[in-house]
């Protein structure tokens, strides 16, 4: 199980970690996350993943979301869980964000990580983006499809021509076969003419 928390503030002239003394970093506290990034980015939504040292023992994560030059500050925080990853939603396409990861231990909360800068696109960039996309899958289609009727066309010729040549190689023999069997069905003549039949006189 977890516990999710989020709300706006206005935004803090100190750094996140130092307000409230709960939330002031100690000599124990996890390292800052590393390797924060920004992926699945669409025009109302986004996805921030992070990496915490092997070593470090962390049971949840503090994310501050802010737009740029705007006073307001989103604040998401999420105990007893694992997760290396948050999704931001209810954005505004076509604006920019800047995003800060804390790391969350027993003994308190990490420095806030370095800031990541990202910017929503609009709307019609996804939507063209993903009609590009969809008509790039069905060309690749497309083109599979051909390459599997061009084989299958190659292998017909292939065995058509294969049999043809099996029936030319045989022709001869079957000609010989067939003369030899003409030879041997025509009845044979004496010598001397035609046969005269003995009439007995009474």
């Amino acid at each position: 199980t977890f516990l999710s928390l989020f709300f706006w503030t206005p935004t803090l002239r100190t750094p996140l970690w130092s307000v409230g003394t709960s939330c002031l970093p100690s000599a124990d506290s996890p390292s800052a996350p590393v390797n924060v990034t920004i992926k699945q980015l669409t025009a109302n939504s986004a996805m921030v993943s992070w990496d915490v040292l092997d070593d470090e023992v962390v049971i949840g994560f503090a994310i501050s979301q802010q737009k740029k030059d705007v006073r307001m500050l989103r604040f998401i925080q999420e105990v007893n869980t694992s997760t290396r990853s948050c999704a931001l939603w209810d954005l505004e396409e076509d604006t920019e964000y800047i995003v800060h990861v804390q790391a969350i231990s027993i003994q308190g909360q990490s420095p806030a990580s370095e800031p990541v800068t990202f910017k929503t696109p609009r709307e019609d960039e996804v939507t063209m983006k993903e009609m590009g996309m969809k008509s790039q899958q069905l060309r690749t289609g497309e083109v599979l499809i051909i390459v599997v009727v061009l084989f299958m066309w190659a292998g017909v010729i292939a065995l058509f021509c294969r049999q043809y040549d099996i029936i030319k190689d045989n022709e001869p023999n079957n000609k010989e076969k067939a003369k030899s069997a003409s030879e041997s069905s025509t009845p044979e003549h004496q010598s001397g003419g035609l046969l005269r039949s003995k009439v007995r006189v009474q």
